[in-house]
């Protein structure tokens, strides 16, 4: 077992980039950790207080994760924090690193996670 985790920036507070940049995240965390959607045991997604249009978790619907328990909520809004992210927590039944992934301008969250594929 493993936690794993990941964030991205949203271009805008809408359907499609909602799901644009989560069907992104979705597709680079299971590629960089050689995992199946089978593997994730669940997730949780956070978004910013900006980001309403949709759940996250429809989108990684979109992108595969049918059978993953899922569940969303918001961020604190804590003051001059960035906007437009969706963060993911991950529980995953495999082994090997811990290939966190960050994208977009959520990269500067955490430069010390951030892996370059």
């Amino acid at each position: 077992m493993r936690g794993l985790r990941g964030a991205t920036q949203v271009a805008a507070n809408t359907v499609d980039a909602i799901e644009d940049a989560v069907v992104e995240l979705c597709a680079e965390i299971t590629r960089r950790n050689d995992l199946q959607p089978s593997q994730i045991v669940w997730a949780i997604f956070t978004v910013t207080h900006d980001l309403d249009a949709d759940f996250p978790a429809r989108a990684a619907r979109v992108q595969g994760w049918n059978d993953v328990p899922m569940i969303c909520s918001q961020e604190i809004p804590v003051p001059g924090s960035m906007a437009r992210v969706i963060r993911v927590l991950l529980h995953v039944d495999s082994d090997g690193p811990r290939n966190h992934v960050y994208l977009r301008g959520a990269q500067a969250l955490r430069p010390d996670l951030h892996r370059k594929p």
